[in-house]
């Protein structure tokens, strides 16, 4: 269904002259083909340059400064050969220019390509970084030799990109400039006015500038050509966004209203008042349910300020009106915890309630999935065991959606498919900044939990060295003899769970040994019954030291627990600290969170522990985690398969993402099936970024 003139740039790479079957596999990888298919012309396309090589200086030999790049029009004076059979020692070949004598330094060379190349007597451009041994310079294998004539094909501000094993730059700048030469001339999609406004060039030019810069200040985010292919990229997700939260407005929604007596007994039930942010966020969803469009809602809120509350009433509401809800977690560890905290709620208030997560099996599961089908389970808790083949409800009127970041929009869609007319309420702890929430969630309304429940104090954060951990172990020890709490997080080694595990297990030996039998260890390793037994145990009070992996960062509820060590604090991002530091601070008892660092730090981890230091504000240290890593590892965007950005800086082009949601939902406002002139244009954008999904939700109407 693509239009024919999009066919040149979604061609294979292979159709591009030079490039083989081989070099085509090169390419693949280098442009993350998916697997078994080719790399496409348009994906060459996104591959910019990550900085420029500018060689347009031309200092002349003497004035060359030591490590500079460099381009010199010399004469070539002599070659000096290796002695035969040593191939440690390098060809050298000695020219001049008006200002003095250079080596050019070749090892590992065949000596007739060089007297051919630089023959003696000949003026040739050479370009490379200039090095000085004992007042004299020299040039190790020049990046560029070039004659006189040919001088206009020296690349004298040079695009440097992401590279792989077995391609050659020279390679890889000939297939770009060959894709650039074969892209068509395409209708424009942005609006006359703004392209007029900020001076940005048409969508080719744009790419054209960007592989071939003419000086190093045409590299800058603020480049009109750089911030237009950012805010094309912008707006195909802002778009694609747009047309889903539409598509999904118009399906087939129904209006449920309540009456109010299961959410009664569960207020009753509640050992404290909802604050004012649980009201509004709870009035928020019970308008957008008791609407005939389907509600698509985010709830934020930060560690410990009660989403799982505001989600149970929810579900109350829907159960009420005679249908049914379902929580979904993303660990069965998370899942058995909520629970715990709603089974006895849900008793209280008369709500039938089951767990489904990949533990359940047998007659125990199909006892569950009949009570689903035949409506005498209400309320399911589970994880995305919800998602099976065989798992169908009578009238799933809700389903809330825990720690959004690790489901992406097709799962969104295939729960709500369980559904006749489903609603979906998505919470997150982790406190994402505007930016993000746009980027990520622009199909949703948003509701945000900005206070911490009455009672709750600050956590008191500290930095403390490596080399005072006696001190901290002394402190942990009289703190257990009071009858405190504590966890003590392990360090991420590396990308890898087995040495995660091997620092955990070392830890639990040495603090068993100082503290006795009253440590614990959990891991991601360990069976989830097993787990769960050692996390029981801590509950009850028989382990009150847990040495943990971050298996505890996300939702582990121990209200008694009030001191976190985390070791090795400068490893972590700062969301996942405050996420961790959240796992104390859940009464009313003074609790501190102890950050072991390594020195010396690095400015970025330094940053990072004064931040935690400073506050307890999980959206403040959303913003400034922005700003010190960028978008996609706040999200796990890296791991999760959610969209990262090949153009566009959420850190930078924060500005272009407001702009292009509001144009994106304009568009959909006044031309909801794109079949304008700009309309038309607007469906090649989506191909182009690869935002088909939503070119499909216009031929299903």
């Amino acid at each position: 269904m693509r239009p024919d003139l999009l066919n040149p740039p979604f061609r294979p790479v292979t159709s591009l002259a030079g490039i083989g079957p081989k070099l085509g596999e090169t390419l693949g990888r280098l442009l993350d083909a998916p697997e078994g298919a080719e790399a496409r012309v348009v994906d060459l396309l996104f591959h910019l340059p990550i900085g420029v090589i500018d060689r347009s200086r031309q200092p002349g030999i003497a004035a060359s400064a030591e490590g500079t790049i460099v381009t010199l029009k010399v004469r070539v004076d002599r070659h000096a050969a290796p002695p035969r059979g040593n191939k440690r020692i390098p060809w050298r070949v000695f020219a001049h220019d008006d200002t003095g004598e250079i080596g050019l330094v070749f090892f590992h060379v065949k000596g007739d390509w060089l007297e051919k190349t630089l023959p003696v007597g000949a003026t040739r451009y050479v370009s490379g970084a200039v090095e000085w041994f004992n007042g004299r310079p020299t040039m190790v294998h020049p990046d560029y030799i070039v004659a006189e004539e040919d001088f206009g094909s020296l690349p004298l501000i040079e695009p440097v990109y992401p590279m792989t094993a077995n391609l050659s730059r020279k390679t890889l700048a000939k297939a770009i400039s060959d894709a650039l030469a074969h892209l068509p001339e395409l209708p424009e999609w942005l609006d006359a006015a703004l392209t007029e406004e900020r001076g940005w060039p048409t969508f080719a030019a744009a790419l054209v500038r960007i592989h071939h810069p003419e000086s190093p200040a045409e590299f800058e985010e603020e480049a009109p050509h750089v911030a237009r292919l950012a805010y094309d990229e912008l707006l195909a997700r802002q778009l694609a966004l747009s047309l889903m939260r539409e598509h999904q407005r118009r399906s087939i929604g129904q209006a449920r209203r309540g009456d109010g007596r299961i959410r009664a007994k569960l207020l009753a039930a509640l050992p404290f008042t909802l604050t004012q942010s649980q009201t509004a966020a709870l009035a928020d969803i019970e308008a957008d349910i008791g609407q005939p469009e389907r509600m698509l809602r985010l709830l934020q809120g930060d560690v410990g300020s009660g989403k799982t509350v505001v989600a149970l009433l929810a579900a109350a509401n829907v159960i009420e009106a005679g249908a049914q809800a379902a929580i979904m977690a993303p660990t069965e560890l998370l899942a058995r915890q909520h629970a715990r905290t709603i089974q006895p709620l849900a008793e209280a208030a008369g709500v039938r309630m089951a767990v489904l997560t990949g533990r359940e099996r047998g007659k125990e599961r199909d006892t569950i999935v009949a009570g689903l089908a035949d409506g005498s389970i209400d309320l399911l808790l589970g994880t995305h065991a919800l998602f099976q083949a065989g798992v169908d409800f009578r009238d799933l009127a809700l389903v809330v959606v825990d720690e959004q970041h690790r489901f992406g929009v097709h799962q969104r869609l295939a729960l709500t498919a369980k559904g006749g007319a489903t609603d979906v309420l998505v919470m997150t702890a982790t406190p994402i900044p505007r930016t993000l929430v746009l980027t990520y969630y622009g199909d949703m309304d948003v509701s945000r939990l900005t206070e911490k429940p009455a009672g709750r104090r600050p956590i008191d954060t500290r930095a403390i060295p490596l080399d005072r951990l006696e001190e901290v172990v002394a402190r942990v020890r009289d703190a257990i003899a009071d009858g405190a709490k504590a966890y003590w997080v392990c360090p991420l080694v590396e990308e890898s769970e087995l040495l995660d595990v091997a620092a955990a297990e070392e830890r639990f030996s040495m603090l068993t040994e100082e503290l006795g039998p009253v440590v614990g260890l959990v891991h991601g390793r360990m069976k989830p019954a097993e787990r769960d037994a050692v996390m029981a145990r801590f509950v009850a009070g028989d382990v009150r030291v847990l040495v943990a992996t971050t298996v505890v960062e996300v939702g582990v509820d121990v209200s008694d627990a009030t001191i976190i060590v985390i070791e090795h604090a400068e490893r972590f991002g700062l969301a996942q600290l405050h996420q961790l530091r959240g796992r104390v601070g859940r009464s009313d008892r003074p609790s501190v969170c102890l950050l072991l660092y390594k020195p010396p730090l690095g400015p970025i981890a330094r940053d990072r522990l004064a931040i935690m230091r400073e506050t307890n504000d999980g959206f403040r240290i959303a913003e400034e985690d922005l700003k010190l890593r960028g978008g996609g590892e706040i999200l796990g965007t890296r791991q999760s398969g959610m969209p990262g950005f090949r153009i566009a800086d959420l850190t930078r082009h924060a500005d272009l993402m407001e702009l292009a949601r509001d144009d994106a939902r304009l568009v959909v406002a006044t031309d909801p099936n794109l079949t304008t002139t700009r309309g038309e244009a607007l469906r090649m954008l989506l191909y182009l970024f690869g935002r088909d999904e939503a070119i499909r939700l216009l031929r299903a109407g």
